[in-house]
């Protein structure tokens, strides 16, 4: 159970970083089609199990690891070329790693911390990384001897230093209301609430968490940051000479990247993995409760989906009924749940912080798919800025605005101190 614990948060570093990315492509190209009012991938199945498309993302992500490897023969500095993508994806994969997905657990009167590198340093870490990710685009564009690809980096280096002042100096304001550096700790900090308005980031400092999302676009090259890629101008930017599995790389580490950005908007402005008004303290006191309504959400949103897919989910092959098939699992998939939940709720077993470590787990993850969904749906929203528009919004607007909010948020803290 020891050894369990301590390598668990591993396991979910590496499921919200590298196993969900297939998970995220899907996502995006089925948001995509249902903003555009077009199917999204329907079509590549296994013997006829589609799983509402996901088997395309694994296809694709085959189609990348077996393709064959191929290196320009003019690009002088082969060392820098292959290097590139590693660094662009350890930056991003790292940046999860200081990311709290629970409380603090006892047990046996030692504590267990919920987070792969459990340090005070969280803020710091993850701005070191993800500054440190541009490198591997800056090293990508020049080491390829291509002119798209160096106006690629160009643009990438430019971005990022105008948009990290501003982003760092966001998470200053945070550091101040909060009092501490520690994610973790910020997380407990938003447990709270004043006058029965939860005291999240995103109601503490909206101004910060504005200038916060808005930076995080940029940090991750998402659109309508997307100008170091730019395919309409730059044929792709930095990675124009790349291609396999070196692109791949680069790829990936877009999207954990972007997995990690929403992470930490949630860890700081969106209370974490903690429900508004409930600390982990009241979830361990009133855990029955809880799990009866955890059953009758179970319940209703299992009748709810069923329905659906059966209206929608017409594909069959000779053979095999999809639907049936889905149906079958998560009918016995629901029922073994609920017969688990009611095992502890009705006071049979002791689940306690055990019980809340696994419902704080949920709850960050359904606020962090949140977070991906408005990534996507910005993409496939708004257009692409044009570079000038990029550096203004940057250097005339995010910067003095973000100065202007450390200033007022210093003077209310310390007119609440010196109050108190």
């Amino acid at each position: 159970m020891n050894t369990f614990l301590i390598l668990l948060p591993l396991v979910l570093t590496m499921l919200y970083s590298l196993v969900s990315v297939p998970v995220l492509v899907w996502m995006e190209r089925r948001i995509a089609a249902l903003i555009q009012d077009r199917l999204g991938p329907n079509r590549c199945h296994i013997k006829g199990i589609r799983l509402g498309g996901i088997i395309q993302s694994v296809a694709d992500m085959m189609k990348l690891v077996f393709k064959e490897e191929i290196s320009p023969s003019h690009i002088k500095n082969k060392f820098y070329y292959l290097v590139a993508p590693s660094i662009a994806f350890m930056s991003a994969f790292l940046t999860f790693m200081v990311i709290p997905y629970a409380d603090n657990i006892t047990i046996n009167e030692k504590i267990y911390h919920m987070q792969a590198l459990p340090t005070d340093l969280g803020v710091l870490w993850f701005l070191a990384f993800a500054g440190l990710g541009v490198y591997g685009i800056i090293i990508g564009g020049w080491a390829s001897h291509n002119k798209y690809a160096i106006l690629g980096s160009m643009r990438a280096t430019a971005q990022v230093i105008g948009y990290e002042v501003a982003m760092g100096l966001s998470l200053v304001s945070m550091l101040i209301t909060y009092g501490t550096i520690s994610l973790n700790e910020m997380v407990t900090y938003q447990s709270q609430s004043f006058s029965m308005i939860p005291a999240w980031g995103i109601v503490l400092q909206p101004i910060a968490t504005i200038i916060f999302i808005v930076t995080a676009f940029a940090e991750t090259n998402r659109a309508p940051f997307d100008a170091a890629e730019g395919e309409s101008e730059i044929v792709a930017g930095y990675h124009t000479e790349y291609g396999a599995m070196k692109f791949g790389l680069f790829f990936v580490a877009e999207y954990i990247a972007m997995a990690a950005s929403g992470a930490l908007i949630v860890t700081i402005f969106l209370g974490g993995y903690q429900l508004p008004y409930l600390s982990t303290t009241d979830l361990i006191n009133h855990f029955e409760l809880v799990l009866w309504l955890i059953i009758a959400f179970t319940v209703v949103s299992s009748l709810i989906f069923l329905k659906w897919m059966r209206k929608h989910n017409i594909f069959a092959m000779k053979g095999l009924n999809e639907t049936k098939v889905y149906t079958t699992i998560i009918i016995v998939f629901t029922i073994f749940a609920i017969i688990v939940m009611s095992y502890y709720a009705l006071g049979f077993g002791h689940a306690g912080a055990v019980g809340v470590m696994i419902l704080q787990f949920a709850i960050f993850t359904v606020k962090l798919f949140f977070l991906h969904f408005v990534f996507i749906w910005v993409r496939w929203t708004l257009p692409r800025f044009r570079y000038d528009q990029t550096q203004k919004l940057g250097w005339n607007i995010l910067l003095p605005l973000s100065l202007i909010n450390i200033f007022i948020t210093a003077i209310v803290v310390v007119g609440v101190n010196y109050g108190n």
